[in-house]
This record gives structure tokens, sequence and C-alpha cells, in this order.
């Protein structure tokens, strides 16, 4: 098993995730390589809560452009974790 420290990479907190949270779904931004076993194992290795389920996505990239120079953000993965009900997670003192 991998480092649960290299599955999750940081947690994504953004008006939508942050809405999200009241109803036990947290956002987090983990390895590209990673399983939805192993998220959610990482997940209840550092948080000490029990996962329900696990859905993730694959982020594309979006064009950008910084003058003439033209180019597209990073691809990464997201993964919206359910915890069982009564368990939280304390991000940036949220509920």
């Amino acid at each position: 098993m991998k480092d649960p420290r290299e599955v999750i990479i940081r947690p994504i907190v953004t008006e939508h995730s942050y809405d999200q949270m009241e109803n036990n779904v947290y956002t987090f931004e983990v390895s590209k390589d990673s399983n939805k076993v192993e998220i959610r194992q990482a997940i209840e290795a550092i948080f000490n809560v029990s996962v329900v389920k696990v859905n993730t996505l694959n982020v594309k990239p979006k064009p950008k452009r910084v003058r003439y120079q033209v180019g597209q953000t990073r691809t990464w993965k997201k993964a919206m974790v359910t915890l069982k009900e009564g368990d939280t997670i304390e991000l940036f003192g949220a509920n």
C-alpha cells in the first residue's frame, strides 16, 4: 500500500465543495495513479473516519495564454469522498 500522504495531495475548497460538506461529501486532489480503494484507505488512515463512497474524475486541461504564449493548465485527478453519517473532517474550521 502507498503512503496515505502520497495519495491525498490537498483538499479542494471552493464554494461548491464547501456546500457539499453539509452532505458529508469532501473533495480532494489525489495522485493521478491512485484508485478508489487506495483513496478510501488513505482518507480513513489520515482523518480516522469511515468512508461510504468514493467518486473520482480526471480534470481536463483548459487552454490558457500569457501574452503571446499559448498553453494549457495541468491535468489532475479529483476525488469526492462521502463519509458515514456523523463523521466529519475539520477543514479550516468547517462544520
